[in-house]
């Protein structure tokens, strides 16, 4: 009787708990967007009977009900929790790190071979079609190895991870060496150091500042220094991309800054807009939990910056969000840096670049960076001609 009397009270309870998370679906107001993830949650679909026998109605509502779920940042915590006490070294795509940190997770089973190769087909045919014009005095390519690669004391024990090295051996292969600015082995030289963010997947400003530094080499150019003087702590509380697929309680990331010169004047134009703004920088960032949006106004198809020097030189940068806080330290260099995200231009990037420049002088110089993450650079470098 006892063991009846438990099995209906254990009823009723589940009964209960899902009828009052379903009201409380119902009564919640969507949200639009997640600080916790920084991203757009899903909207709830239009209904069509044709979307529906398509079968896109079904997927579409089941992401809405994901996304809009009631207490989902809980939930995802609550299971995160769950996956470590039952002895999980990652969670979500995400290695939890022997230093209390986490390191995004890429295994040689994600990596789509045929795309990576046909990837560097199209670097290797930007780079002929522009060295046939002779556009550009300098043409590099700079891939930043990841975290993973490059801290591979940090990930838990027999962790696997997509070797990055032979795709960049293929790359220099491919474009020739001569225009690759390889990071590999000053990254490995400063691995101890703080050049990746703890709960993010970027690297950090320090770590920015290192390839920066192997640029300047490679081009021929003073660099300019990061030190107590230029550099700035933007926030102490930092918690980043990979933070938001865990939802663990974890110690921030400290996000530095460069400091710009205080005696120059900057005008900045996102995504041809007529008006422009005086700074890379957007401080509104600082208080969200997209900070690292901070640099350059987060990601824009194209951005023009003038720099306020006066020496005929343009840089275009080809780039992921890696490159974000490593372009302040090219404006010592640059009269105009032009900045082109294909993940958000429509144009072709031919016309693109040609409509860039029609107003420039003849004798002015130009470069060229193609600058990514690896993994980025598989999954997003795609141009229209």
């Amino acid at each position: 009787m006892k063991k009846r009397i438990a099995q209906l009270i254990t009823i009723v309870m589940g009964v209960t708990v899902v009828f009052g998370l379903t009201v409380a679906d119902f009564i919640t107001q969507d949200r639009k967007f997640s600080q916790t993830e920084n991203r757009i949650l899903a909207s709830a679909p239009e209904f069509s009977f044709k979307e529906l026998f398509e079968g896109e109605y079904t997927s579409d509502f089941e992401t809405y009900v994901t996304d809009q779920f009631v207490f989902r940042d809980q939930w995802i915590a609550l299971k995160t929790a769950s996956d470590i006490a039952l002895g999980k070294k990652d969670v979500g795509g995400v290695y939890l790190t022997k230093d209390g940190g986490l390191i995004e997770k890429h295994l040689p089973s994600d990596i789509d071979v045929q795309k990576a190769q046909e990837k560097v087909t199209l670097l290797s045919e930007l780079m002929q079609h522009y060295e046939e014009q002779g556009s550009f005095n300098n043409f590099h390519v700079m891939l930043a190895p990841t975290a993973d690669n490059i801290q591979t004391h940090r990930l838990p024990n027999h962790a696997q991870y997509f070797d990055q090295k032979p795709f960049l051996e293929q790359v220099a292969e491919a474009v020739g060496q001569e225009h690759i600015i390889d990071l590999w082995d000053t990254l490995e030289q400063h691995k101890e150091e703080y050049i990746y963010y703890l709960t993010d997947h970027h690297w950090t400003t320090q770590g920015a500042y290192l390839a920066y530094l192997e640029w300047a080499e490679e081009i021929g150019v003073t660099p300019v220094s990061f030190d107590q003087q230029t550099k700035e702590v933007l926030s102490e509380e930092f918690l980043g991309t990979l933070h938001s697929k865990t939802n663990l309680d974890l110690n921030p990331d400290v996000m530095e800054g460069y400091k710009l010169p205080e005696d120059r004047t900057y005008q900045v134009y996102y995504d041809m807009t007529p008006s422009a703004k005086d700074s890379i920088y957007e401080e509104k960032y600082l208080d969200t939990k997209n900070k690292y949006g901070y640099f350059l106004d987060d990601n824009h198809g194209f951005v023009q910056i003038e720099t306020g020097l006066s020496n005929g030189k343009t840089l275009f940068v080809i780039k992921d969000s890696y490159a974000n806080c490593l372009v302040p330290f090219l404006t010592e260099h640059y009269e105009t840096i032009c900045i082109i995200d294909l993940r958000y231009c429509n144009m072709s990037l031919y016309q693109l670049i040609d409509l860039a420049t029609e107003n420039y002088a003849p004798e002015d110089e130009y470069d060229m960076l193609v600058l990514y993450n690896v993994i980025h650079f598989i999954e997003e470098f795609q141009y229209r001609k």
